[in-house]
């Protein structure tokens, strides 16, 4: 069982940077592949990154490309998501995601992870 609690949202103006981060319980983080996804109000759930277990491959949706970075570090149990350059329509509850040994070769369908944080809501003002 892992359990995931993300933090750093918050709100900002447009043009501005947040990072947000997920810390991960258990020992095994290192085996886990981690997913970022945004769900905006009145909109589904959309994806926005994924880095594997060893950082060795990321993968971004192409509205946040060049923008946001998401990166790990498997000492701390902790994924990133660095978000700059924030536009309104970036604004949404952010949530983390897991699965073990999880391939990121591209966008990952949010029913492919089997853990999930309680989200961090990102607010950006025009």
């Amino acid at each position: 069982q892992v359990q995931l609690v993300e933090s750093g949202g918050g709100l900002v103006q447009a043009g501005g940077s947040l990072r947000l981060s997920c810390a991960a319980s258990g020992r095994t983080f290192s085996s886990y592949s981690m997913g970022w996804f945004r769900q905006a109000p009145g909109k589904e759930r959309e994806f926005v990154a994924a880095i594997t277990w060893s950082g060795g491959s990321t993968y971004y949706t192409d509205s946040v490309k060049g923008r946001f970075t998401i990166s790990r570090d498997n000492a701390k149990n902790t994924v990133y998501l660095q978000m700059n350059s924030l536009k309104p329509e970036d604004t949404a509850v952010y949530y983390c995601a897991g699965k073990k040994w999880l391939r990121v070769e591209g966008p990952v369908a949010g029913e492919r992870y089997d853990y999930w944080g309680q989200g961090t809501q990102v607010t950006v003002s025009s």
